[in-house]
C-alpha cells in the first residue's frame, strides 16, 4: 500500500496503474478509522480492482473550531487499518493542497436535505461536505465511492451530488456497523466512559421501539413515547427523534412508493454528540 500526500503523487500513481481502464473504488474518510470504516473498505474491494482511501479532516464542515482542532488525527494507525482492510493507497493531502489555497465552501441549498436535522443543528456543515467531496471526486475520479449508512443525511446529500455533478459515478451505501452492545460505531464513542457507553444504548433501544411500533401500526405513538422517554432520561440530552424519508429528509407521510422511511435520532451523552438511525421496517 502507498501513501499519497499530494495531488501530483495521486495522479502519478494512477497513471502508473492505468487507472481509467480499471474498476476503481474510493472510500472518503476523516481518519480515526474503526471497524465501520474497515467494512466500507472491504465492500469497496469486493466491487472494484483498486481501492483508494482518503484521510482528510475537512475544516469547512466544522461549525465549531474546537471540534476541528480536537478531532483525532491518527494517520499511522489509520494506514495500518486501511491496509489490513484491503486498501491499495491512502490519499492524505492537506486541506490547502486539496482546495488549492485557503479552504472555503460555497453555500448549498438543497432544501430539507441540506437544511433540516443535521443541517439545522450544524449550520454550514453540508456546504463543507459538498465542497470537499466534490474536490475529492474530481481528484480521484473513481468508478464507485462508498459511504456509510450511519451518516444517513450525508448519504442523501452525496447521492444528489453524484447524480447532479458526477453522473458517471456510482454511490455505494455500506450498512451501519454496531458494537456488540448495539451502539452505532463512531470515532466519538472513545470519548464515552463505560457508564456513558451504557447510557448511550438508550438511543438504540428507542430506534428499536419505534421500529416495533411501525410493525404494529402505531409509529406515531411510538415516536411520541420514545421522545418522552429520552427526554426524561437524565443521562441523555435529546436533539431529535423522528421518522423521515431518507431520500429527501422531509418528514415521512406514510405513503409514496419512492419513500425510504427511516427513524433517526441525535442526542448528547456525557457531552458527546451521537447520531443513529434504523430503517423503519426490519
Amino acid at each position: 500500500m502507498v501513501l499519497l500526500q499530494s495531488l501530483d503523487a495521486l495522479a502519478n500513481w494512477q497513471a502508473s496503474l492505468v487507472w481509467h481502464e480499471k474498476v476503481t473504488g474510493f472510500v472518503p474518510t476523516m481518519g480515526a478509522l474503526h471497524e465501520g470504516h474497515a467494512s466500507m473498505i472491504k465492500l469497496a474491494k469486493r466491487q472494484s480492482e483498486v481501492v483508494v482511501v482518503s484521510i482528510l479532516v475537512n475544516p469547512t464542515q466544522f461549525n465549531n473550531a474546537k471540534d476541528f482542532e480536537t478531532y483525532p488525527r491518527t494517520l499511522e494507525g489509520d494506514m495500518d487499518k486501511a491496509q489490513a482492510a484491503g486498501a491499495d493507497a491512502v490519499f492524505a493531502p492537506s486541506p490547502e493542497a486539496l482546495y488549492g489555497g485557503q479552504p472555503e465552501a460555497i453555500p448549498v441549498n438543497w432544501g430539507a436535505l441540506t437544511h433540516a436535522y443535521e443541517g439545522a443543528r450544524r449550520p454550514g456543515h453540508f456546504d463543507g461536505v459538498v465542497a470537499v467531496v466534490d474536490l475529492l471526486f474530481q481528484a480521484v475520479q473513481p468508478t464507485l465511492a462508498v459511504f456509510g449508512e450511519k451518516d444517513l443525511q450525508q448519504v442523501g446529500v452525496i447521492e444528489k451530488l453524484a447524480k447532479d455533478w458526477h453522473p458517471g459515478l456510482k454511490v455505494v451505501v455500506a450498512p451501519l456497523v454496531r458494537e456488540p452492545s448495539g451502539l452505532a460505531m463512531s470515532s466519538r464513542n472513545a470519548r464515552l466512559s463505560v457508564q456513558g457507553a451504557t447510557s448511550a444504548l438508550a438511543l438504540h433501544q428507542a430506534l428499536l421501539a419505534v421500529q416495533r411500533g411501525a410493525q404494529d401500526g402505531g409509529v406515531v405513538q411510538a415516536v411520541k413515547a420514545q421522545r418522552a422517554a429520552l427526554t426524561a432520561n437524565p443521562a441523555v440530552t435529546l436533539e431529535y427523534l423522528d421518522v423521515l424519508d431518507a431520500l429527501t429528509f422531509e418528514p415521512w407521510k406514510g405513503r409514496g412508493q419512492e419513500a425510504r422511511p427511516y427513524v433517526v435520532v441525535a442526542a448528547e451523552v456525557e457531552g458527546v454528540r451521537l447520531i443513529d438511525n434504523m430503517p423503519l421496517t426490519a
